[in-house]
Formats: C-alpha cells, sequence, structure tokens
C-alpha cells in the first residue's frame, strides 16, 4: 500500500470511528459549511447538520469498519460496515467522498441491509457465498 492510500484508508477509518461512536463534535470537524449528503436509497439530501443529527440520534451504540477505500477524481469512495454493539444486524455503506480545503463538500452515500439472499435465488441455485457470515 503506498503512503497516499494509507493515509486515506486512516482517514477514512477516522471519519467511520467518529460516525459509529456518534460523536457530533468530532463529525462537525469533517464538513464544509456548505456541504450536502446525499442518501440515493432513500431519495433524501441533507445539509451537514442535518446528516449530523440523523447519524447522532440514530438509535443504538455502534461500531463500523472500513473494508475498502480508492481514490476517485476529485474525491474518494469507501465502503464501510456498520453493526449494533449487540450485533443483532450488519450495514454496508458505500461512500463517494468529495473534498475542498480537507474538507467534506459533498457525500452521496448508499446504504444496504445485509442479509442472506432472497428466497428465488436460493431455490434456482444462483450464486454462492463469499465467505463474509
Amino acid at each position: 500500500m503506498s503512503r497516499e492510500d494509507a493515509a486515506l484508508w486512516e482517514r477514512l477509518s477516522r471519519f467511520w470511528a467518529d460516525v459509529a461512536r456518534q460523536d457530533a463534535a468530532a463529525l462537525r470537524e469533517w464538513f464544509a459549511p456548505e456541504a450536502e449528503v446525499y442518501w440515493h436509497c432513500t431519495d433524501e439530501r441533507f445539509t451537514a447538520e442535518e446528516y449530523i443529527r440523523a447519524n447522532c440520534e440514530y438509535p443504538g451504540d455502534w461500531e463500523g469498519a472500513v473494508e475498502r477505500a480508492e481514490w476517485t477524481e476529485g474525491g474518494c469512495v469507501s465502503v464501510a460496515a456498520v453493526w449494533p454493539k449487540d450485533r443483532s444486524a450488519r450495514f454496508h455503506a458505500v461512500s463517494f467522498f468529495r473534498f475542498a480545503e480537507g474538507r467534506i463538500t459533498r457525500l452521496d452515500e448508499y446504504w444496504a441491509d445485509d442479509g442472506p439472499p432472497p428466497q428465488w435465488r436460493k431455490e434456482k441455485h444462483i450464486g454462492s457465498s463469499i465467505g463474509r457470515s
């Protein structure tokens, strides 16, 4: 891993740790004042403050980890796993970040619940486990 890639991994790991801890003060430091956040799966747009509120007021105690991080033109993308501390569920977020002067100006996120494949695919014996369970 290059020094630049290691720095990206560290930076995104810190961001996701702040998300999981629901640390509003720390999250505010990540965002530019005019930042916008888009949750495409639920057709929602947030200001940075609304995003922080939605995250920090979400019930439960959480943990998370970055699984993948890559540079893109003008920003980066991360894949993160997030789960409640009681491990009763698991989610994945694919997040596209844009930065200016070191702060997030736009964040596009796609969240999904982890779970088994649908019954119709099981019945057709389509696909196989990727070994995460």
